[in-house]
C-alpha cells in the first residue's frame, strides 16, 4: 500500500509515540506499506520542526534523523502535475503526490480541506487512526 503522510502527521509522530502517526510512520520500516515524499515536503517538514514552538517540543536531532529517513527509505516524486482544488497551496501539494504516485491512501489530520474532500481521483483521503485500522 502506498500512503502519502501529510506534515501535520509527520510532526505528530515526533512528538508522541504510540500514537497512530507513529504507528504509521514506523510501519514503514517493516515493509506493510511504502511511504511516498516529494522535496517539497521535506523542506516544508524541515522549516516547520524549526519553528520556535515546536522546536522545544522536538529535538533537532530527531527531526533531521527523520528527514534522513524521508529521503533515504521513502519513493520522493519528483514531477508533479498542477492540481488546483484546494485554496491551500500546501493541500494541492499533497493532492498532486498522491496523483503522481498513484497513491492508495494520504493521511491528514486537515479536518476543514483535505478530510472533507474524501478522495482526490483514486487516493483516499483519510486521518492516522483510519489508515491504521486500515491496514490492520
Amino acid at each position: 500500500m502506498r500512503l502519502i503522510l501529510d506534515s501535520n502527521v509527520l510532526i505528530a509522530a515526533l512528538i508522541t509515540r504510540g500514537t497512530p502517526p507513529d504507528r504509521l510512520y514506523e510501519a514503514r520500516r517493516d515493509g506493510r506499506l511504502a511511504l511516498v515524499t516529494s522535496e517539497l515536503q521535506i523542506e516544508d517538514l524541515r522549516r516547520v520542526t524549526r519553528r520556535e514552538g515546536l522546536s522545544l517540543r522536538i529535538h533537532a536531532a530527531k527531526a533531521g534523523r527523520m528527514v534522513n529517513d524521508l529521503r533515504r527509505l521513502t519513493a520522493v516524486v519528483d514531477t508533479l502535475p498542477p492540481v488546483e482544488v484546494s485554496r491551500d497551496p500546501y493541500d494541492n501539494l499533497l493532492l498532486a503526490m498522491a496523483q503522481a504516485a498513484n497513491a492508495d491512501l494520504l493521511v491528514t489530520g486537515d479536518k476543514r480541506d483535505l478530510l472533507s474532500l474524501g478522495s482526490h481521483l483514486r487516493t483516499r483521503i483519510v486521518t492516522a487512526r483510519a489508515a491504521v485500522d486500515l491496514l490492520g
